[in-house]
């Protein structure tokens, strides 16, 4: 018989079991990020009287949307144009600015005064509060109700069983097309369905964070994402006079990078995470987690489940109504279907509606829910239990307002940029670096959009010069912008995936976590970059009609 042993203690020996106990020894998230707080006050105080300060050519978005209502309130009949020739102007979504970043202090009246006014704004402007209750309403209702359980049962009874964690990565990936679902829905459903068929489930719970995170910059099509990263890359092209690339300039990059680091992650997974993690005790969870679902007769859950997908279809059929006709909501207000669509906007809400009203109905047939109340009772009970999540919230949203406004990322983007900007090296070592920079910078600045808007006017017309297309740069970007996601402090998210951890294991703790993703994101970064040189030299298209090498380009300062 096995020991009884727990297994947290079976995993301590080697370097991530040194990773895992150095990292539980970290003060409880709460507590981290209160000290940093501190940190962060003294450090911006010492920067600012020394003076510290960069400048730097930055794209930043111009406030259409703000424009569009100034238009609208003086009747519609003002547009932009050309004084000189009297002919319409197009505004772009976003400009080349030079800005002068100084260090902020925190600990100056202003500073201060900052910290006392804003703290409520800060958490009340933290976005992820709002998307996990709202994804957590409808996911938590359909848990409750069994459809999930029932769910996960005919989810492993059809995908073989040496497919299991290889789905679950790529589903993992796509997921960034319905925004933040992958984090709040797909992770929690991933280590229940290892739990199901005896496995542990934080081998399931790590394979789907990385397909979500660390490959979260490439998908099989484009995203929402893409057309931002596309826009500031075109922006920073126009610098130098080059050809603006389309939203499908890595289309084919993006594909293989899928499928190829969906493959990586599963074997990092089966090869690395299983084997250390060894065979799951239910002891180690919590009692009501690890506890047996409730015993539904198998016809009574096949009728069940008839009759979510009966309520799937509804709001399926709703959807599809909102969107197909004429003027329909869902449509932009211009009547396209294309663009910046309100139904990708909607995705999150109408993901929550399918799994609430999927899962009232499953309740409704197999006697789990009776009533209104039930449906309340269950969301109330779901929401109950994200109280400490909230408060880790709460503390974060201050440092990463707080770190943003002393400037701090910036000027420690900007001079990162600028001694590899000095470098003399060759084209494809010094993409890679710059790749690796971005990696390191993820700690501190996880956010795709600010970091590019930093670093594409300064590498695109660099990289532009020395014969290296601007895709490239773009695609090099989504390498150092994903793989560090799983396991970064500011990863907004590890609240929520540490408290998933703690149901399977309740001695789970930051360095849990850390030690579980950390080999995902080395052996995925090394692979990414692997891909990219290859991809390089052998000069195969990124996307249609986009080769990596951009000798064929003709710009204006030729």
């Amino acid at each position: 018989m096995a020991t009884t042993a727990p297994a947290a203690q079976q995993q301590q020996p080697g370097f991530f079991g040194w990773i895992e106990r150095v990292g539980n020894k970290v003060p409880h998230p709460v507590l981290m990020f209160l000290y940093l707080i501190i940190g962060l006050m003294i450090l911006s105080h010492i920067l600012y009287l020394f003076g510290v300060s960069v400048t730097d050519e930055v794209i930043t978005p111009v406030p259409l949307r703000q424009l569009a209502n100034l238009r609208d309130a003086l009747g519609g009949s003002v547009v932009p144009y050309n004084p000189y020739t009297s002919d319409v102007v197009e505004i772009p979504e976003f400009i080349v600015q030079e800005q002068t970043f100084a260090v902020r202090s925190l600990l100056t009246a202003e500073g201060i005064r900052h910290f006392f006014v804003s703290f409520l704004p800060n958490f009340s402007g933290f976005t992820v509060i709002g998307v996990t209750f709202l994804a957590m309403l409808g996911a938590g209702v359909a848990d409750q109700a069994g459809l999930m359980n029932a769910l996960i049962r005919k989810l492993v009874a059809a995908t073989p069983a040496g497919l299991l964690t290889f789905m679950m990565v790529f589903v993992g990936v796509i997921s960034s097309i319905a925004s933040d679902a992958g984090y709040l829905i797909l992770i929690p459903l991933a280590a229940a369905a290892f739990a199901s068929v005896g496995r542990h489930p934080l081998v399931g719970l790590s394979a789907a964070f990385a397909g979500v995170a660390a490959i979260f910059t490439v998908n099989l099509v484009p995203v929402a994402i893409d057309a931002m990263l596309t826009e500031i890359t075109n922006e920073a092209i126009a610098i130098v006079g080059g050809t603006p690339i389309s939203l499908v300039a890595n289309l084919y990059f993006n594909i293989v990078s899928t499928f190829v680091l969906a493959i990586v992650a599963t074997i990092v997974a089966e090869r690395v995470i299983a084997p250390r993690l060894g065979a799951w005790d239910p002891a180690q969870g919590q009692a009501d987690e690890t506890a047996a679902g409730q015993e539904i007769d198998p016809a009574l859950e096949a009728k069940g489940l008839r009759a979510a997908l009966w309520g799937f279809l509804g709001v399926l059929g709703l959807v599809v109504v909102l969107t197909v006709i004429p003027g329909a909501p869902l449509r932009r207000p211009d009547g396209q279907v294309g663009g910046n669509l309100p139904l990708i906007d909607s995705l999150l809400f109408i993901i929550t509606l399918f799994f609430l009203v999927s899962g009232i109905a499953f309740g409704r047939v197999v006697g789990t829910i009776k009533n209104a109340n039930d449906v309340i009772g269950k969301a109330s009970k779901t929401f109950a239990g994200l109280g400490g999540m909230v408060l880790m919230f709460l503390m974060i949203s201050q440092f990463i307002a707080f770190f943003n406004y002393t400037n701090l990322p910036t000027v420690i983007a900007v001079n990162l940029a600028g001694i590899l900007k000095e470098l003399d090296i060759g084209a494809l070592p010094l993409l890679i670096l710059m790749t690796v920079v971005i990696i390191l910078l993820d700690f501190i600045m996880p956010g795709s959009v600010p970091k590019w808007a930093i670093f594409a006017p300064i590498f695109v017309p660099l990289f532009i010069r020395l014969g290296v297309a601007p895709q490239s740069v773009l695609a090099a970007y989504r390498i150092g912008d994903a793989p560090v996601n799983p396991i970064t402090p500011l990863m907004v998210y590890l609240p929520f995936i540490l408290t998933i951890a703690q149901r399977y294991q309740k001695d789970a703790g930051i360095g849990t976590l850390i030690a579980l993703m950390l080999p995902y994101t080395v052996i995925i970064a090394v692979a990414w970059l692997i891909l990219l040189a290859i991809w390089f030299l052998i000069n195969v298209p990124l996307g249609p009609g986009y080769l990596p090498q951009a000798a064929s380009l003709i710009f204006a300062w030729v």
